[in-house]
């Protein structure tokens, strides 16, 4: 029962509705009482022949007035109770979206998705069924167990009673054992859901990637071996859970067995009438539902317990990043300093980051460049606090950016990611996605500025047309376009785009940094590239290899400079001229 103790401020928060929906529900069990009552009387007046048509009607009535109580009864009970269930999963499901809102990326390296939806759905699920059919079951077990327990005792015989419930010591004993089975199976089984989950998340994702190279087939295996995985954990635990019926259905055997034979012995020494015993033999019958609901409430705990497990592990991560206390909500301007020591990403030894110091003045630009896996990337998410572990210090304006809430610092950025998402709505959506109220007129004029409008007005529906799935229907320049639209749309201070323009064509390219120039003067911008005809126009541009800064300068600076930019810079130069078709006599 302990996940009823960890539900307990549920309950208390719910506990008006499950008052009055257990409130019914004893009144109904009250009401089954009563059929079996008068199936005794009655048969015991027909057996005296003193039955009359008036005691026949009235008896009649009763019932009916009975069913119908209890119809409006169920009703009712089951809006509460099943009603109350459903706000549980509700307020569960959001707990974990804004849990999971806030964690870095490292935690999302740790949990792949397909496991994060099975704990958002599967897991949920079966913690509803512990506050709805659970409740239900345990409530309605105990109510009905005992109420038709004393019933039989104080009405009928007591002794009877006791015999009745000689065998019920070993369904308890039964229970218990093979509920501590089920919730380790339940575990293995709810674990082996999420990989499979996980696995057809994967899969559609990246089905074209499958069929380019033909792989299909050995997907499909892939796959088939999973759900046989997932069948083979399951079929165990319906083995355990398939035992719980049998065990029920002997052990009210036996009760029947010796109700009817201690019964009747009782009839013929003259202590009950036949009528009483048929009324307990009645009553015995709605134990049964008890008995069956006490089986199938160690069902739904067990695989509760097991799920709540699973998602307070989910939700006990602590927040790598968060607001210290007295941080600033506003939006920071000014000069960016960069003072790193050393960052080294949780869970590895080698530093990625060692000695990163520069100034970014405000209204600049800072070109970053440098070998593929030199740390670029990495030195912008932790401009972003997207990690907050490092030894040095960054500063926005002259004050740490710890200083700012982490939502007033990155409201103040626009960040153009090297895997541009797009959602599975319009262009115009896509673009205007951090203020939808934006006019069209916004929309436009931050698509010329990046070259995309003419793309979009021939596209069938413009500015209506649905990207698809991660924009899924557009080509990578597109994509990269729309991405870097929507992070200008909200004139952000700062703007960092990370290889961001490596699907555009160089003529492209320029016109779209001719664009930033001009219409962005006053704010400052920091790219990333491989291309270094990108950062040319910097004010700063920095080199880095093994995360450290190699060379520092303006283009000319590093060119002069003849290191690893310059020969970069020259290559570049050289492919380009080749591409075009040029004469390369002259490249030198």
């Amino acid at each position: 029962m302990k996940i009823y103790k960890e539900l307990g401020w549920f309950f208390k928060e719910q506990r008006k509705s499950y008052i009055i929906g257990v409130s019914l529900l004893f009144m109904i069990t009250l009401l089954q009482l009563v059929p079996p009552k008068i199936l005794g009387l009655t048969v015991d007046a027909v057996s005296k022949d003193s039955l009359t048509k008036n005691h026949l009607y009235m008896w009649m009535g009763i019932l009916l007035g009975a069913a119908v109580v209890a119809y409006v009864g169920r009703y009712f009970w089951r809006m509460l109770i099943f009603g109350s269930d459903n706000r549980l999963q509700r307020q569960l499901r959001l707990r974990l979206f804004e849990h999971l809102s806030k964690m870095s990326p490292f935690f999302f390296q740790r949990y792949r998705t397909g496991d994060l939806m099975a704990h958002a759905t599967n897991d949920i699920s079966a913690i509803q069924q512990v506050a709805g059919f659970g409740v239900l079951t345990l409530c309605d077990s105990i109510l009905t167990g005992s109420t038709v327990i004393a019933t039989m005792a104080i009405t009928i015989d007591w002794r009877l009673t006791l015999i009745a419930l000689l065998p019920m010591p070993l369904m308890v004993w039964g229970s218990s054992v093979l509920g501590r089975k089920l919730h380790d199976r339940f575990h293995s089984a709810q674990a082996e859901f999420s990989k499979l989950n996980d696995k057809t998340q994967e899969s559609l994702s990246g089905i074209k990637v499958t069929k380019t190279f033909g792989q299909e087939q050995e997907d499909i295996e892939d796959f088939r071996r999973q759900t046989e995985e997932v069948v083979g954990v399951n079929v165990k635990v319906a083995k355990l859970d398939a035992m719980f019926d049998p065990m029920i259905s002997i052990i009210v055997s036996v009760s029947f067995i010796l109700s009817l034979a201690f019964g009747a012995k009782f009839v013929m020494e003259g202590t009950l009438t036949i009528g009483q015993v048929i009324a307990f033999v009645n009553y015995l019958f709605l134990l049964i539902w008890p008995m069956l609901a006490f089986g199938f409430l160690f069902n739904v705990i067990q695989r509760g317990n097991a799920s709540y497990d699973r998602l307070n592990k989910l939700l006990s991560e602590p927040e790598d990043v968060k607001d210290d206390f007295g941080a600033i909500n506003v939006l920071p301007r000014g000069d960016i300093d960069f003072a790193l020591e050393v960052f080294t990403y949780p869970d590895e030894k080698a530093p990625v980051l060692q000695d990163i110091v520069f100034q970014l003045k405000s209204g600049g630009t800072l070109g970053i460049v440098g070998r593929t896996g030199s740390g670029k990337t990495t030195l912008l998410k932790l401009l972003m606090r997207e990690y907050d572990d490092y030894k040095g210090s960054i500063l926005f304006n002259g004050k740490p950016i710890q200083n700012y809430t982490v939502r007033g610092l990155r409201n103040a950025i626009g960040y153009v990611p090297q895997d541009q998402f797009l959602f599975s709505t319009t262009v115009r959506e896509n673009i205007r996605f951090g203020n939808p109220e934006l006019s069209q007129a916004d929309v436009e004029q931050v698509a010329e500025m990046v070259s995309v409008h003419e793309d979009i007005t021939e596209f069938t529906d413009g500015y209506d047309t649905v990207v698809g799935e991660r924009g899924v229907s557009l080509s990578g320049g597109q994509k990269q376009r729309l991405a870097i639209a929507r992070a200008l749309i909200m004139n952000p201070e700062l703007l960092i785009l990370d290889d961001a323009l490596s699907a555009v064509d160089a003529k492209t390219e320029e016109k779209i940094l001719q664009n930033l120039k001009s219409n962005r003067t006053d704010k400052t911008t920091i790219i990333s590239a491989h291309r270094l005809s990108s950062v040319e126009h910097a004010n700063l541009i920095i080199v880095i290899d093994k995360g450290r800064i190699v060379e520092r300068g303006t283009h000319a600076e590093l060119v002069a400079l003849d290191g690893w930019y310059a020969e970069m810079f020259r290559n570049q130069q050289l492919e380009e001229l080749i591409e075009g078709g040029g004469d390369t006599n002259g490249a030198e």
